[in-house]
């Protein structure tokens, strides 16, 4: 496929990698130079991001992956359970009324660690602990924090930390401010505990966060300050290997996992799209809120079961295409025939490819730090719902809704290459505003990644960077609440990693500290 190069784009002939920040994206051009594959610079560059973005993600998240191997696609699930306590019931008895974003009820196992090395264990090539000196050596020594992760950070220290209360987070002032400070830009941050962690991490296999003195330290704090963690949901805790889904769109495939994750709302949103020869604006929001009904009203822990493939079938899509009129609309969810985070991408010289996303989700996730870790867990319980009918309800060893998905692109089965957009709720907009820049407008990763986005948020409420100010008025004609948003901050942050016939070709997120690095 050709692209109209209209920004620079890294262009590489053997490898390259591309995240949201400049020093994870050395740790994993670094691994490609010493020999390893795209897996290796992946797992580098993501333990690394867990030290130099850490308001984004951390050892205590969890990882979702999509590894192309050079001749097919391989979905990996990293995501972790509630804990065997969590019930419905004790949640109304503490929290009335809504899932809890803070603190130890949302607190679910981190699936991170072991993803490194599942994916490691499946395709690396470099030894397992090599691949954290760069991270450990980050936190060990410090590093000057970037200008989008202080900015992150400042707003968790003064306004978020102020209004907890509880024994469970008084490490996270120690651990992760200057008294109370956070660091500001350029500012040198350590965090030697995090360093400790991933040394046992590293030299474990990742066993020691499941089962070692990390999963000591974790249940322990529980324990102490009212969590419902133990070592047997730990213990128990293991990755998925999973089939990834996918829709055709103007003769390319777009993949994303299957759910507990929401992808499966950018694969509606462009089957929809696929039915116009021109899609406009209107009808891309139109779409995209048609795939949010579908994906809040079916998408839960895979175990529990709902419609997946149902919904992605031509028939359901036209159907559902068929809603879209004129005017702004509301929808529910249709009736199928039953049957904060951190993303990157890497590719290397033998065509392997990796789209890899981790979080510990709203800004520091739960800002719970057991003592001596250096590590924050994640907040991802907060993707449950209280309501019992649904499939997604709160309740023991279950996978909660996820937000991050990775992406692939291929075209008549070979690949294109990986994608992804961070930002929760904006991340399979920002899916389908990519496929959409590449696809119909034909542009490089970095263009397509620099081009003005659209976000819907909630009713008729539409937000729009300036760059589409001019398409205001048609859409307020349509009956969207429109408003033009001054802060890049809602938009997402992506990468991108395109195959060409003479190498690759990168873009990262200007809206980031995002980075692409080639050889």
């Amino acid at each position: 496929m050709e692209y109209d190069i209209r920004r620079s784009s890294v262009f590489a002939p053997r490898g390259v990698v591309a995240t949201s920040q400049q020093l994870a994206a050395g740790a994993g051009l670094a691994a490609l130079r010493r020999g390893g594959n795209a897996v290796d610079a992946a797992i580098a560059a993501a333990v690394a991001l867990t030290v130099v973005q850490p308001g984004s993600n951390d050892i205590g998240g969890d990882l979702f992956a999509l590894v192309w191997d050079g001749e097919r696609l391989h979905g990996l699930n990293a995501s972790g359970r509630s804990p065997r306590l969590l019930t419905r019931e004790l949640v109304l008895e503490r929290s009335p009324g809504a899932m809890p974003d803070r603190g130890w009820l949302c607190v679910t196992v981190p699936g991170a660690p072991r993803g490194w090395r599942d994916l490691h264990a499946r395709f690396g090539s470099l030894p397992f602990a090599e691949l954290f000196a760069d991270a450990i050596v980050y936190a060990e020594r410090g590093y000057p924090v970037s200008p989008r992760t202080a900015a992150g950070w400042r707003v968790a220290a003064e306004q978020v930390y102020p209004g907890l209360a509880g024994a469970e987070f008084a490490e996270w002032e120690r651990v992760f401010t200057f008294g109370g400070r956070a660091p500001r830009a350029g500012e040198r941050w350590a965090n030697p505990g995090a360093a400790r962690t991933l040394r046992r991490i590293a030299g474990t296999d990742s066993d020691d966060m499941y089962s070692g003195e990390t999963a000591a330290a974790i249940v322990a704090h529980a324990e102490r300050t009212g969590g419902l963690l133990r070592a047997d949901d730990l213990a128990g805790h293991a990755s998925e290997w999973v089939e990834p889904i996918s829709v055709r769109y103007r003769g390319h495939e777009v993949w994303e996992l299957p759910p507990n994750g929401q992808g499966i709302a950018a694969l509606i949103a462009l089957g929809v799209l696929d039915g116009y020869e021109m899609s406009s604006l209107h009808q891309q929001i139109e779409a995209m809120k048609l795939g949010f009904a579908d994906a809040h009203a079916f998408v839960a822990d895979p175990e529990v079961g709902g419609p997946v493939r149902e919904l992605l079938e031509p028939g359901y899509l036209r159907q559902r295409r068929a809603l879209i009129g004129e005017r702004a609309g509301r929808y529910g969810a249709g009736e199928p025939q039953r049957g904060g985070t951190v993303y990157l991408c890497t590719a290397d010289a033998a065509g392997r490819m990796v789209s890899l996303i981790q979080s510990n989700y709203m800004g520091f996730g739960s800002f719970v730090v057991p003592p001596g870790t250096g590590l924050g867990l994640q907040d991802r319980g907060a993707g449950f719902v209280l309501a019992e009918d649904h499939p997604n309800v709160v309740g023991p060893g279950k996978r909660p809704f996820h937000t991050i998905i990775p992406a692939f692109l291929t075209r008549g089965g070979e690949p294109v290459g990986p994608f992804g957009v961070m930002g929760g709720h904006m991340q399979p907009q920002g899916h389908v505003q990519v496929v959409l820049s590449t696809v119909d407008a034909r542009l490089d990763p970095q263009a397509a990644l620099d081009r003005p986005r659209w976000y819907w948020g909630r009713g008729l409420e539409v937000q729009v960077e300036p760059g589409l100010a001019g398409s205001v008025d048609e859409l307020r004609r349509r009956g969207h609440a429109v408003s033009v948003a001054a802060s890049p901050e809602v938009f997402g942050m992506g990468q991108a990693i395109w195959r060409t016939t003479h190498g690759y070709v990168a873009g990262s997120e200007p809206r980031a500290d995002g980075y692409a690095a080639g050889y």
